[in-house]
């Protein structure tokens, strides 16, 4: 199995409600999770720009590399049996107050960080990406998450920055 490449972008409104979009597409059909998207790999694309390429593109919130901040690197083998993801994730600084409407890949909604906890998402975020952004968010840290079907999620930070 190859890596697909991908970032997360965790927006929130000026009252700290996050935004999510109930996804209609692979992965994740059916489920909450933040902003993102793969990067266009033949173009050369970096994070930073897929996050502001999705970021505009699914929202039309308009940011720049210093809205965000790269909290996380996180691997994840063997993702729903079929591929390894290498995903980069970005916390906002810039509020984005008003509901985007929906689009292809789904709806969007505004959401507590209490309310998250019991929505259907994505047996990884539950388990394990939620919590490290709610740790490390304003830090860095490298992950490593065992996803093969069969066995319980294991995640393992590789690196934290600064350390504790």
């Amino acid at each position: 199995m190859q890596y697909k490449i991908s970032v997360l972008v965790f927006l929130k409104n000026s009252q700290g409600q996050f935004l999510l979009i109930e996804r209609t597409k692979a992965p994740n059909d059916g489920l909450w999770s933040p902003v993102g998207g793969k990067l266009e790999m033949p173009l050369g694309e970096s994070p930073f720009e897929c996050a502001i390429r999705e970021t505009r593109e699914e929202t039309g919130h308009a940011i720049s590399e210093k809205d965000l901040h790269l909290f996380c690197m996180a691997a994840e083998k063997a993702y729903e049996g079929k591929g390894h993801w290498l995903m980069f994730l970005f916390d906002c600084s810039k509020p984005l107050d008003v509901l985007p409407a929906s689009i292809d890949e789904g709806k969007f909604a505004f959401f507590s960080r209490e309310e998250i906890d019991s929505l259907p998402i994505p047996d990884t975020d539950r388990q394990g990406l939620w919590d490290i952004y709610d740790r490390y968010h304003d830090r860095f840290v490298a992950l490593k998450v065992d996803c093969q079907p069969g066995k319980p999620l294991e995640f393992e930070i590789e690196g934290l920055i600064p350390s504790e």
